[in-house]
C-alpha cells in the first residue's frame, strides 16, 4: 500500500469505498488483496478498485465460498 488518496491516481491502482477513494496501491494484486479482505470485514460496503491506466473501476464482490 502507497498512501491514503484524495484524489484519481495518475498510476497504479486506488480502492474506492462507497464511493470514496481511500489507499493507493502500485499493483492490482496489492488492490485486489486489500479489496477482498475489507470485504469480507465489512461485506456491507461497496468497494471497487480503480485502474489509473484504463480509467475503468472493477466491483470486488463478497468472495465465493
Amino acid at each position: 500500500m502507497i498512501a491514503t488518496a484524495h484524489e484519481l491516481p495518475a498510476s497504479g491502482y486506488a480502492l474506492e469505498v462507497d464511493g470514496r477513494l481511500k489507499a493507493e496501491f502500485a499493483t492490482r494484486d496489492g488492490a485486489k488483496t486489500g479489496a477482498e479482505e475489507l470485504k469480507k470485514r465489512f461485506p456491507m460496503l461497496q468497494i471497487r478498485i480503480y485502474d489509473a491506466q484504463t480509467k475503468t473501476r472493477e466491483e470486488v464482490l463478497f468472495p465465493q465460498v
